[in-house]
């Protein structure tokens, strides 16, 4: 019996793990004035908190102690260190010269979050739920975080002086927190691979992964590996759901066809009959 409990504490200890990691980082970007340095550790911390939350589950799951209680902890946990955590160390980082405009933007980020776990939970209770298959419906709040995390990985001294484009790097960080925001709270279907099993394809695809990580990392900078491997699996995601949407829509057109057609092709059989009569 004291095993057994403390096996369901095991995976809890991980989901706490995670809230520490979130307080931590919140605790760095609280200061009037932060550094580059508490930057970068702040991002440190939340992507730490994204290795304990991505164990948590699997623990839970290995030890068979899943529980309601486990899920919501897990939620409240994620609001911390992948909602108010990387809102407020976006804010601090690119988006404090916009003033009330950037408190909104970072809020919007922190709001959808919490939108999209609160969808999660009441999706999650269904056993037909998208979230219990092999795609999670709006891009999951973990991996936006990371998003953020990878951008301040890359970017976090002299952020001033950037720009992309010729655009203003706090214009374009504006845009980029909407886009995942919305991207957040909206349908786009994103692969869970949890029906991924270790064979000879998935290995070779690892590899792949890997080589290509590697020579980001060697050719321009460490951190441009993790902005790589996020935006792939954003992009992967945008792209896969463009194709699913346009396979349903020539679908559903084919079908409107052949609705049209088959009142004229069985009226041809009630002529023919009608003529023979005569």
């Amino acid at each position: 019996m004291k095993l057994h409990r403390l096996m369901f504490v095991l995976p809890n200890l991980f989901t706490a793990s995670s809230i520490l990691c979130g307080f931590y980082a919140l605790s760095l970007c609280s200061a009037a004035r932060v550094t580059p340095s508490a930057l970068y550790q702040a991002a440190l911390a939340i992507f730490f908190g994204i290795f304990f939350d991505g164990l948590d589950g699997r623990v839970a799951r290995l030890t068979r102690t899943q529980s309601q209680f486990g899920v919501q902890l897990d939620s409240l946990a994620d609001v911390v260190t992948f909602g108010v955590a990387p809102a407020l160390l976006l804010y601090k980082w690119v988006l404090e010269p916009l003033g009330l405009g950037g408190i909104l933007l970072a809020f919007l980020f922190l709001l959808c979050g919490a939108l999209r776990l609160a969808r999660f939970n009441v999706l999650a209770q269904r056993p037909t739920s998208p979230e219990n298959s092999a795609f999670f419906v709006g891009l999951p709040i973990p991996l936006a975080a990371g998003v953020v995390v990878s951008w301040v990985f890359v970017a976090y001294e002299d952020i001033q002086t950037w720009t992309l484009g010729g655009m203003p790097i706090h214009v374009a960080a504006a845009a980029a927190t909407v886009f995942l925001a919305l991207l957040m709270v909206s349908t786009v279907r994103y692969r869970t691979f949890k029906e991924l099993r270790i064979n000879r394809k998935t290995i070779l695809c690892f590899l792949g992964i890997l080589l290509v990580g590697l020579y980001v990392g060697f050719v321009w900078h460490p951190g441009w590996v993790l902005v790589v491997y996020f935006s792939a699996y954003l992009l992967f995601g945008l792209l896969e759901s463009l194709v699913l949407w346009l396979s349903k829509h020539a679908k559903q057109a084919a079908l409107t066809e052949l609705e049209k057609l088959a009142p004229e092709q069985g009226a041809l059989p009630e002529d023919e009959d009608d003529d023979t009569l005569e």
